[in-house]
């Protein structure tokens, strides 16, 4: 019996256990780290305890402190979600010495699948076809060598240990062989503490393809079908659906089989994922995949695979750790629709997909899609975890609806504070290639420049920036028709000015000048500097507008923030400054001997010293906020007596620098 249960994770996939769980009647433990005190799935639990400072070797990881934190609540089971600890069957092992349940696979399955030679050598025993490689024990460089030439080139050395794309290496040629083993070598070493390698024949054409399984006390193994998750940056999943795309009943019958001898032959329980490579350099065949490896935990795509079941994937992993047989056999499992899932980041792909951290000023969703997160708008992106900020899942009756459902989703989504791939997203499925389901392993690679370059401010930009301005001093909701209007002229046109700045890191920005020039009707004229722009009529409502040219309209929503006036346009968010707020910086914050922060931020570069002689409008300091720097100049010429500031200190709005 499991009557109450800790998750030993964080962020959505804690939020989304936690909501099955409580559907079930069972009473939930959150743990959480500093970083973590105010998260989404501390304040969904019934209780949480506090395990460690922020950074996940002294938290997350820790599984004496989970098991601590179980013992102290009274809990029957722990559920380790994905990463952290949930393929750990040393933690496994120490769970149930304390008579508690896990839920999930035993160590034992654990160690068979963790170390991909040992499990390849395992899976071609049990009939299951595995890429041409060697696998074994002797590392010699000459005899790996040797061995690659003998599979034929272009090869892959692989980490043995190895996972999410670390210690992998792709080799064209017998001559770059000795480097690349040697990078893999140390790469392996420091990410897994285990340098030992593995050779596989190298897919020109691959397809990422795994069928999730699940496997119960009572010797009852089934599928729940497969999933695509071919569409990938750097060996990290992006887009996954279920089913895979051009997949037919003969090839799913031949691999799902093998995915379940795969799980048969060591005797697995709960939920696992067999994960496949097929090459469709001639489409998908009955002899065209191989095992890759086993996840022996739940995945983070299996929200797809739930939406095409009609299935629970958590509740069928509760039931099955308390010692029921599966609710189901195979053949009462109907596959129904497509589903497709967007991983949404905060990261910036412009920048190699840096992982970005920032506060979510705004973050609102579609109401019909499946949304899995950890955060709410207001919260923040911690550099100590992965940044993943959503799961957006989308089902329909065929792929097309699916795809136009969750790219709508996605230019309806409203981000601001923070950046995020969802632009990227977009575009992705926007590809002719996804659209018609022509996927392999490297295409995100192929069209990564287009897909990632940023698209710069236009003039309808600064135009709508302009209206949203003229719009802030208007009471819609006020009996006052002059509070409704607001600025007016009883005569002729109304002419408005508005200056903004351009970029959010130049510190020697341009100001944009607009004259807003508004006629009878609606009609809505605007100048910046020789550029003229005319539209028939402009509505702005409280977060949203549109404008009116030509029988077009062009819809954005908008958030007037402090120092920014943020503007989504359905593909791209765009921040521009307010001009006004600059002067503030450059002018007499608090007379013209002290210069205060005018906002919260870091302290990102202090570039005077108590002492120095300066000049009106020199360089002082650099406060960084909502992921853009602002340089505080001197008022006015004169000599600095006291720096208070301390690079990479948090100031809050007012403080004297």
């Amino acid at each position: 019996m499991i009557s109450k249960l800790l998750i030993a994770n964080r962020g959505e996939i804690a939020c989304r256990i936690i909501r099955t769980a409580k559907r079930m009647g069972i009473s939930t433990v959150a743990v959480y780290s500093d970083a973590d005190r105010k998260a989404m799935h501390v304040l969904a639990a019934d209780e949480a305890v506090h395990i460690g400072a922020s950074a996940p070797n002294e938290s997350y990881l820790l599984g004496g402190k989970m098991i601590d934190a179980a013992l102290a609540t009274g809990v029957d089971a722990i559920h380790p979600g994905y990463g952290f600890l949930s393929e750990n069957p040393d933690f496994v092992q120490a769970v149930e010495a304390e008579g508690l349940t896990f839920i999930g696979p035993s160590a034992a399955a654990i160690r068979a699948m963790g170390l991909k030679d040992a499990a390849k050598a395992k899976m071609e025993t049990a009939g299951v076809p595995v890429v041409p490689g060697y696998h074994g024990e002797n590392q010699d460089d000459d005899f790996l060598k040797d061995k690659a030439t003998e599979i034929g080139f272009p090869v892959l050395i692989k980490a043995v240990a190895g996972g999410g794309g670390k210690g992998m290496r792709k080799v064209e040629a017998e001559t770059a062989f000795a480097d690349a083993l040697v990078s893999c070598r140390s790469e392996a070493k420091s990410s897994f503490g285990d340098e030992r390698v593995l050779i596989e024949k190298y897919i020109e054409k691959p397809r990422h393809i795994e069928v999730q399984v699940f496997g119960d006390s009572h010797g009852n193994i089934v599928h729940l079908f497969e999933r695509d998750c071919s569409l990938q940056r750097r060996h990290q999943k992006v887009i996954e659906e279920a089913p895979a795309p051009g997949m037919t009943a003969e090839v799913r019958k031949v691999m799902t089989e093998a995915a379940v001898r795969a799980a048969r032959a060591i005797g697995y329980e709960n939920a696992g994922t067999i994960e496949f490579i097929a090459d469709v350099s001639s489409g998908l065949r009955t002899d065209g995949f191989w095992f890759m490896e086993m996840n022996t935990r739940l995945q983070v795509e299996h929200p797809v695979t739930e939406m095409v079941t009609g299935l629970d994937l958590v509740e069928w992993q509760i039931r099955v750790a308390r010692g029921d047989a599966l609710p189901l056999a195979q053949e009462q499992i109907v596959l129904s629709g497509h589903a497709v899932e967007a991983r949404l980041y905060a990261e910036d792909p412009a920048k190699e997909f840096l992982p970005a951290t920032g506060t979510f000023d705004a973050l609102d969703f579609p109401p019909d899609l499946r949304i899995d997160t950890g955060v709410k708008t207001g919260d923040t992106i911690s550099p100590f975890y992965d940044p993943m900020a959503a799961k957006m899942i989308a089902h329909g009756a065929t792929r097309g609806e699916a795809l136009d459902r969750l790219r709508y989703g996605l230019e309806e989504t409203r981000i601001i504070g923070a950046t995020t791939n969802r632009s990227f997203l977009i575009r992705l499925l926007s590809l002719e290639p996804v659209a018609v389901g022509e996927l392999d392993t490297g295409l995100i690679a192929r069209y990564q420049a287009d897909l990632t370059s940023p698209r710069g401010m236009q003039p309808i930009h600064y135009l709508i920036a302009a209206l949203v301005e003229a719009n802030r001093f208007r009471n819609l909701q006020s009996d006052d028709p002059f509070e409704r209007i607001g600025s007016f002229d009883l005569w002729g046109e109304r002419i408005e000015h508005f200056d903004f700045a351009t970029g959010t890191q130049d510190h020697n920005s341009e100001r944009i000048a607009v004259r807003l020039v508004r006629g009878d009707g609606g009609a809505v004229e605007a100048w910046l500097a020789d550029n003229r722009m005319s539209f028939d009529a402009a509505k702005i409502e409280a977060d949203y507008g549109a404008l009116y040219a030509d029988n077009q309209r062009t819809v954005f929503r908008y958030m007037a923030l402090p120092d920014v006036i943020a503007i989504h346009d359905g593909t791209d968010l765009q921040e521009i400054r307010r001009a006004a707020l600059l002067e503030a910086f450059e002018g007499d914050l608090l007379g013209d001997d002290r210069i205060a922060a005018p906002m919260h931020g870091l302290i990102r570069r202090v570039n005077a010293r108590s002492g120095d002689r300066v000049s009106k409008g020199q360089s002082l300091i650099v406060v960084e906020a909502m992921k853009m720097e602002h340089m505080l100049t001197a008022p006015r010429d004169a000599v600095i007596a006291e720096i208070l500031a301390v690079e990479g200190d948090q100031v809050a709005e007012g403080a004297l620098l």
